[in-house]
């Protein structure tokens, strides 16, 4: 059955506490009444007193009598299509009972991956990590760090190249970095110690213009290298690879084919800067 409006409700409530209140009055006047003698009664109170009792269980039986009955709307339904069966006793089928996917689990899942995410490394972190913690490192310049290949082209000008820019630096603040090559003349010299300065090798890294060597012959290099004895030596001549292999204790062989070394400790790539992944 459906439940009576509001305004009736309180309408009722209100009613109610008034037959209260009228009720209270005539119990009071009542106990006074039978304290005075009935001979002192006049007919028009006691006229009085009965209409207000007829008045009282009048308007108690009005509030009483029930409320008519509300027919009850059908509800109306939409109409449901054989496809639209079908996908609902698929996702019924395909979804196992008690698992649920709301908004506040996937925010939560989502933060949860973002906080135990693995970090990226640093630059900084791969150099060490690629250099297996060595201190002290010996390089070419030509086809290594300068986009020059032989000699001659040093007599000419000299050009730092800048990909391997960001990985020279983060060496020379690692590692106590010597720089060496083969060169003609002083001017060759001269072009590529203006070369490298003009990099910001000298200012931004850790390297000095005294741990940059020249030599007038590729057994100079190979002497420079065993003179220093560093933990890693770069180079792009796979012989004086070679001849330095049971010497240093790890090498890197830049050269854009690979060559296959049979000792583990010399390892091959394209460019120093993607053999630290760049």
């Amino acid at each position: 059955m459906a439940e009576p409006p509001s305004y009736l409700s309180s309408f009722k409530d209100e009613l109610i506490q008034l037959i209260k209140r009228l009720g209270t009055h005539l119990a009071l006047k009542m106990s006074n009444l039978f304290s005075i003698s009935l001979q002192k009664l006049d007919p028009r109170s006691v006229g009085a007193i009965a209409g207000l009792a007829v008045a009282i269980i009048f308007t108690y039986r009005l509030t009483r009598s029930p409320a008519p009955p509300t027919r009850r709307q059908p509800k109306r339904q939409a109409p449901t299509t054989s496809s639209t069966a079908i996908r609902t006793q698929s996702n019924i089928t395909l979804m196992p009972s008690g698992v649920y996917s709301s908004s506040e689990d996937l925010r939560a899942q989502n933060t949860f991956d973002e906080f135990f995410q693995p970090v990226k490394p640093t630059l900084g972190q791969i150099v060490r990590q690629k250099l297996n913690e060595g201190r002290k490192v010996t390089c070419r310049l030509l086809g290594v760090i300068l986009e020059e290949s032989s000699p001659e082209e040093l007599q000419t000008k000299a050009t730092v190249r800048p990909s391997v820019l960001d990985v020279l630096l983060e060496i020379t603040k690692f590692c106590d970095l010597y720089l060496m090559e083969r060169v003609i003349d002083d001017e060759s010299e001269k072009n590529v110690l203006l070369a490298l300065e003009n990099a910001g090798i000298f200012t931004s890294g850790g390297l000095v213009k005294d741990k940059v060597l020249f030599c007038s012959t590729e057994n100079g290099r190979t002497s420079f290298v065993r003179q220093l004895e560093p933990d890693w030596h770069i180079d792009t001549n796979p012989e004086i690879v070679s001849q330095l292999a049971r010497f240093i204790k790890y090498q890197l062989h830049v050269s854009p084919v690979k060559t296959e070394w049979t000792t583990g400790k010399v390892l091959s790539s394209p460019s120093l800067e993607q053999f630290f992944g760049f």
